[in-house]
């Protein structure tokens, strides 16, 4: 009886292993492109946060609202919510930072927004994804001055050659980065915006949480 309640209890264990290390990926679109983003089981907080929003549809009824070519895409929840002033519903709200050494802003990386609060805590329903542009070494040593970050030798290569954003790494939590579709960057930050990055005609988002055998599927089409 012993016997057969420790093999139970670890075939359970297994079992929760196995869901923890599963990998959730969702599809995203406007009507400009689409891609297919893997979140990141190392961040569980802003991935579980992400996933919980998608099934209430809470991001298709936002928009990419700030696009800054070279710089982000700014989708979800604007600024203004961060007044203190404002009223905001309970899904707005700051959730700690899960900050890993080893993810950082390449192009094609998903993150979540905040304000400038000293801890750096997310806001749950404001994300951006990254353009950004390639760097020198000479640039990456003047920003890890400059935001006290340390570039090892993998993050130089990708933003030597691939870009991102290297002054956001460490101070933003990133949480998925797009597997396939990378060209929805293009065509996102190819619309028409005013000076402050704001859209003339807005972008909606629609973000869809993909099964296995349906991730599969979309990463093997051509």
């Amino acid at each position: 009886m012993k016997k057969a309640c420790i093999v139970a209890l670890l075939l359970l264990i297994s079992i929760a292993t196995f869901a923890q290390k599963a990998e959730q990926y969702v599809k995203i679109e406007t009507p400009q492109a689409w891609c297919i983003v893997k979140l990141y089981n190392e961040t569980p907080v802003h991935r579980d946060n992400f996933i919980r929003l998608a099934k209430m549809g809470y991001w298709d009824k936002t928009t990419f609202n700030r696009i800054l070519k070279g710089f982000v895409i700014q989708g979800g929840d604007q600024d203004s919510l961060y007044d203190s002033l404002h009223v905001r519903n309970a899904e707005q709200k700051w959730i700690a930072a899960e900050l890993r050494p080893n993810l950082y802003h390449k192009r094609g990386i998903l993150a979540m927004g905040r304000d400038d609060n000293k801890t750096q805590a997310s806001f749950t329903t404001q994300i951006y994804f990254v353009d950004g542009r390639t760097y020198t070494n000479e640039q990456l040593d003047a920003i890890e001055k400059r935001y006290h970050n340390h570039f090892i030798e993998e993050q130089r290569k990708v933003y030597n050659t691939v870009g991102g954003t290297p002054s956001l790494d460490q101070h933003y939590t990133v949480f998925g980065e797009i597997v396939k579709g990378i060209d929805f960057i293009d065509k996102v930050t190819a619309v028409k915006v005013n000076k402050d990055g704001n859209p003339d005609t807005p972008v909606p988002m629609k973000v869809t949480l993909l099964k296995a055998k349906d991730a599969q599927k979309a990463l093997k089409a051509e």
